[in-house]
């Protein structure tokens, strides 16, 4: 393999523009990835990066190759994953999902997943950051809303519902809000997300609450509407129970925005990985009986 040493190594440097980032993409360490560019430039005869302590920038060669270095990796793990066989589930499998959705839903399937297919090894990354997956080396990202990045191919694997909960004995207390006018005039309780949201007229309206409670758990936000300190917008999987006990109840369930597309996207490619594939289908199949509605 010694005419693909450093090939790899320079396009993650080249995309990520670090080599500690590099590295930790490519799960090597960071004089493995040095030493290797290196060899490579010795081969080439040219420099391919400027580095300074501060940061690394492309020379004009490095520009002229980054293009087709990608094509020839890219070619040859779509030759790979073409010559794995449509229904064999091997190698790494790196998975990067929100942590609330994530822990209660896409770890179990996962989880299953891993032991039905004792050849693959899988990451999966709990985290509410949007990640790179090019550039930070993840096969599959599990995600919500509407998809912006034309580069990355997403399949629907179920619906996520916002609901507007509050405990009894605050609502006795305050009345419950009709109108988002009225809303402003109600303590709000916020999670992770910035801005809530509501279906009005027609159209997705976003707004923006303040927040007499704040926590970047949702299950605490849950707890601190159950224990009465205000109104919260949560997905249903976080009040389902509270609910059906009675310790929550809905408000402005009329103009409750519309249910939420939840995605597993993946980066464009002609020969999708077994291994992606098929645990996609996996969540489309286990989240459309999981999730609640």
């Amino acid at each position: 393999m010694r005419d693909w040493d450093g090939i790899e190594e320079f396009v993650a440097v080249a995309t990520t523009g670090s080599f500690q980032r590099a590295a930790a993409m490519l799960r090597l360490s960071t004089s493995h990835v040095s030493r290797a560019v290196q060899r490579l430039e010795a081969r080439i005869g040219l420099p391919l990066l400027l580095r300074t302590t501060r940061k690394v920038s492309l020379t004009e060669t490095g520009r002229h190759v980054l293009d087709p270095f990608r094509r020839l990796i890219h070619d040859r793990d779509e030759a790979l994953a073409a010559a794995s066989g449509p229904n064999i589930a091997s190698g790494e499998l790196r998975v990067t999902c929100s942590v609330g959705i994530g822990e209660r839903f896409i770890a179990p399937v996962v989880r299953g997943f891993a032991l039905e297919h004792p050849q693959l090894q899988i990451t999966l990354d709990l985290s509410n950051r949007l990640v790179d997956l090019v550039a930070e080396g993840y096969d599959l990202a599990i995600r919500t809303g509407n998809l912006s990045d034309s580069s990355l191919v997403g399949t629907r694997i179920g619906s996520r519902r916002l609901l507007c909960c509050a405990a009894p004995a605050y609502l006795a207390e305050r009345s419950s809000p009709e109108t988002l006018a009225e809303l402003s005039t109600h303590d709000c309780l916020v999670g992770t997300a910035q801005a809530w949201h509501f279906f009005i007229d027609g159209k997705d309206v976003a707004w923006q609450p303040r927040p007499r409670w704040r926590c970047n758990s949702g299950s605490a936000v849950a707890d601190a509407a159950i224990a009465g300190l205000g109104i919260c917008q949560l997905p249903a999987f976080y009040v389902e129970d509270a609910l059906a006990r009675g310790d929550l109840l809905k408000v402005l369930d009329p103009i409750r925005r519309e249910d939420e597309p939840i995605w597993a996207v993946h980066p464009q490619r002609r020969h999708v990985p077994a291994k992606v594939r098929l645990l996609t289908e996996r969540l489309r199949q286990e989240l459309s009986r999981s999730l609640p509605h």
